[in-house]
């Protein structure tokens, strides 16, 4: 019998642990901690939703985002972050905070994937979860649609880096982990930060 596929819908996304330590090893995989608003970007019968962690609607926040998602796979959900980057090319919340009134390029971030074509992907492990990305999302998105990439250094390089730069932090996930939606406690992800923000 043919496998049903599921309608695309806002799906609670796994949020960080907050650290002071984060873990050496092959099995951990490291992001830059970007400095926006949590966004999952939803597309279902056609048309693309882009709502906030706590599910309020941002598509008439980040028209443009919306947009440019337009091509991305129909019943698939992208989970990721608005971020405005400034002159230097960092991420700056002040801009995005004042994107309205000051003309300061926003972008998506993308880092992972929920739901592909009717196909929930939560249970696969986060490499798999990667390559799906890769392989069937990005292909079809342009800018100012982006892939958060892994960042390769040694742990104790990346964060001198992060210092340096006055960066916000780093995230940490496990490589072989699947998602525990709506767990703050979730094993396989956290991150080490100054600061927080919900919307």
């Amino acid at each position: 019998m043919p496998r049903k596929e599921a309608r695309a819908k806002f799906i609670e996304p796994m949020l960080l642990l907050r650290t002071e330590k984060l873990s050496e090893g092959s099995e951990w995989l490291i992001e830059l901690k970007l400095d926006g608003y949590r966004a999952l970007a939803i597309k279902s019968g056609g048309k693309v939703q882009l709502r906030s962690r706590n599910d309020n609607d941002f598509n008439s926040r980040y028209p443009g985002i919306v947009k440019a998602l337009a091509s991305m796979p129909d019943e698939t959900v992208i989970d990721g972050e608005v971020v405005a980057l400034d002159e230097d090319g960092r991420p700056s919340f002040n801009a995005l905070q004042n994107h309205g009134s000051v003309d300061i390029p926003l972008h998506f971030f993308i880092f992972d994937l929920l739901m592909l074509q009717g196909r929930d992907v939560m249970a696969e492990p986060l490499v798999k979860r990667r390559e799906l990305i890769e392989n069937h999302v990005l292909p079809k998105l342009a800018d100012p649609i982006r892939y958060s990439p892994i960042l390769k250094a040694s742990l104790p390089d990346l964060i001198r880096s992060v210092k340096a730069q006055g960066l916000e932090g780093l995230g940490q996930s496990a490589a072989i982990a699947g998602m525990s939606p709506a767990c703050a406690q979730a094993p396989g992800r956290r991150c080490a930060s100054i600061g927080g923000r919900s919307l």
